[in-house]
């Protein structure tokens, strides 16, 4: 799936990532979570969150939030109303846009005004105004929703800050919270679906970017665990009860976490015009659908193997111009064994010597910001030259015939690709690659 590209002869401009903020029970920002992954670190423990004595299993990779949010333009009446999911989400914006080094020329109370030409060319360098926000999520404000629920089941009677929580629960609220601490305007896009939604936010806007809609965008996911998603996934007995060991033949089950992931995006043109570092560049992306199943994926994995091929056609490359994959790679039976299937028909011959990793068996499955925490974790190993080790790998499933990177190594990389399937057959695939 592409966007028309305007009328013009001229090749697509090229879409580099500038800024890139991250949220994972390793850690707050990049250095943690790069050594964390470097490492292959799991970072489960007993969820504190909420009950889950009634629970069969009673761990998760929770995030250690900090006691105080750093300054953006939200007023302290705004931060208080932030929930956890929410906090992780600005958390991860603010670390992006100031690492790209992007400003706001919003003053307070004046968001909505027109910006005149004249004042458009005095705009400092790295300025901006207009910036599309795209975000991946399937829960949203979802602890919002249960404290709403809690409280009109126990006491009906009592109104007092449900308006505030109903409100904001809903995602897009918690979008126009980003853009209030940042201070920036632009349209706002909400994708949810499934466990694809942070891969396929950077897509929408790597597309959007690369079609000429928008010199820059921001994009990511996030999501908070709740105790209705830990429920939920418990009571279908998709949970490990165990360790969560992606594509080890004694899987039995995913683990859950939380966190958040954006990345700034813009042409490399603009990027150049204002000197901005440049973190690596985003040249591939593809997504597709099997509706094959609720939540079984296809057995062959097709529809994966198509995102895959999709990703590699934009990108004009194939299989043996891939450095590392990034796997989905839940720990669940019928999930890796069809990824297992749909990396070995993409890659052929290249299979038995691409290093291949899930990360989520450090960080376990965060939902609707899974790709987007996993696209960064691509960059972090494109820049800092390194794979990204396996935890708790013991015995290789007969239908991998690519190699699990196991231990902590350096290696030299030039393209990583990550893969996203999520429930109800949605499939998203992204490529990046290095800048040197």
């Amino acid at each position: 799936m592409l966007f028309p590209f305007p009328p013009t002869s001229a090749p697509p401009p090229r879409v580099v990532i500038t800024g890139a903020g991250i949220v994972t029970a390793l850690g707050l920002g990049w250095k943690p979570n790069a050594e964390g992954f470097r490492a292959g670190r799991p970072a489960f423990r007993p969820v504190s969150l909420f009950d889950v004595s009634r629970q069969r299993v009673k761990t998760a990779a929770e995030v250690d939030l900090p006691d105080a949010l750093p300054p953006t333009g939200l007023s302290r009446r705004q931060l208080a109303r932030l929930d956890r999911a929410g906090k992780m989400l600005l958390l991860a914006a603010n670390e992006a846009w100031q690492q790209a080094g992007w400003k706001s020329d919003l003053e307070p109370g004046r968001a909505d005004l027109p910006v005149s030409p004249a004042a458009q060319q005095r705009r400092p360098t790295g300025q901006t105004r207009d910036v599309p926000l795209v975000l991946g999520t399937t829960a949203g404000g979802m602890s919002l929703g249960e404290d709403y629920f809690r409280q009109a089941v126990q006491s009906p009677g009592r109104h007092r800050r449900q308006p505030t929580r109903a409100i904001h629960y809903q995602p897009q609220v918690q979008a126009r919270m980003v853009l209030d601490a940042l201070g920036f305007n632009g349209p706002i896009t909400i994708i949810s679906n499934a466990c694809a939604s942070g891969s396929n936010a950077i897509g929408h806007a790597w597309n959007l970017v690369r079609c000429g809609h928008a010199e820059r965008a921001l994009a990511g996911g996030y999501d908070a665990l709740s105790l209705l998603v830990f429920a939920g996934f418990d009571a279908l007995q998709a949970l490990s009860p165990t360790v969560c060991r992606p594509f080890d033949a004694r899987r039995d089950g995913l683990a859950l976490g939380e966190g958040a992931a954006l990345v700034a995006l813009e042409t490399l043109e603009q990027a150049r015009r204002r000197n901005a570092p440049i973190l690596g560049e985003l040249i591939g992306y593809g997504t597709t659908i099997d509706r094959h199943h609720l939540t079984q994926p296809q057995p062959e994995g097709n529809a994966a193997l198509t995102a895959m091929n999709l990703a590699c056609d934009a990108a004009r490359l194939g299989p043996k111009d891939v450095d590392y994959i990034n796997a989905h790679g839940t720990g669940t039976v019928l999930n890796d064994s069809a990824e297992a299937s749909a990396i070995s028909r993409w890659a052929g011959p290249r299979a038995a010597t691409l290093p291949v990793s899930s990360t989520k068996a450090s960080i376990g499955h965060l939902l609707g910001a899974a790709g987007a925490v996993e696209a960064v974790i691509c960059l972090m190993a494109l820049r800092e030259q390194w794979l990204p080790a396996q935890a708790a790998f013991e015995t290789p499933d007969p239908a991998c015939n690519f190699p699990i990177v196991r231990q902590p190594r350096d290696a030299q990389l030039k393209v990583a690709l990550s893969n996203s399937f999520g429930f109800g057959g949605v499939n998203a695939t992204l490529i990046l690659r290095r800048w040197a």
